[in-house]
């Protein structure tokens, strides 16, 4: 099998908004839209981002239509969690989790869109798989 792209889709009830959200504070752009649709990108991430609005008629499997992007997170590993952090309050947006630090080596924040998409910034401060 050769992949040749990647997406992470969610179902969210307001597609501007996280679209919006997401190209104002993480540099993301639209790549296509229609109604109900947006897929964004950005070339240092390896996948497009993709809003439909919950209910779309063409979202298939049928039984998952009215599902929301519940319990899901976007994780960006970044290079320097304590300026993206700066950043991030400085342009007013609001925190959902704020920064620390696990045992494991790995700092990080959470921020939330409208939609209630937990998008998280982290930065290993060891390596993911040796202790710290």
């Amino acid at each position: 099998m050769q992949v040749t792209a990647s997406a992470i889709s969610l179902n969210v009830d307001d597609v501007t908004a996280s679209a919006t959200f997401v190209k104002q504070h993480f540099g993301f752009s639209e790549v296509m839209s229609a109604d109900g649709f947006v897929s964004l990108s950005r070339k240092d991430v390896g996948f497009n981002l993709i809003f439909l609005r919950t209910g779309l008629e063409s979202f298939k499997p049928i039984h998952m239509r009215g599902h929301k992007a519940d319990g899901l997170l976007i994780a960006l590993v970044v290079d320097d969690i304590d300026t993206e952090y700066e950043r991030i309050q400085a342009e007013g947006v609001t925190i959902t989790t704020a920064i620390e630090t696990e045992p494991w080596g790995e700092r990080f924040f959470q921020i939330s869109d409208q939609n209630g998409v937990v998008i998280q910034l982290v930065q290993w401060k060891t390596e993911p798989n040796q202790q710290p």
